[in-house]
């Protein structure tokens, strides 16, 4: 009996090491990252426009500050 359960608690570990595994795989290759929606394919050129405006204005304010 006692050796049924450490083959089952041996079987248990491996598989928790497979899904472990699999999980960082995920993770390293960003199976999980939702940065690239469908929210770029869907934008007007006037809201790109308004973007690369506030960009700018970011880029001029960071100067403005690094130059006082």
């Amino acid at each position: 009996m006692s050796s049924v359960l450490m083959m089952m608690i041996g079987v248990s570990i491996f598989v928790f090491f497979i899904a472990l595994l699999s999980l960082l795989w995920g993770i390293k290759n960003k199976q999980f990252d939702d940065d690239y929606k469908f929210t770029s394919l869907n934008d007007s050129e006037e809201s790109l426009q308004n973007a690369i405006k506030m960009e700018q204005r970011k880029k001029e304010l960071l100067k403005n500050k690094k130059a006082k």
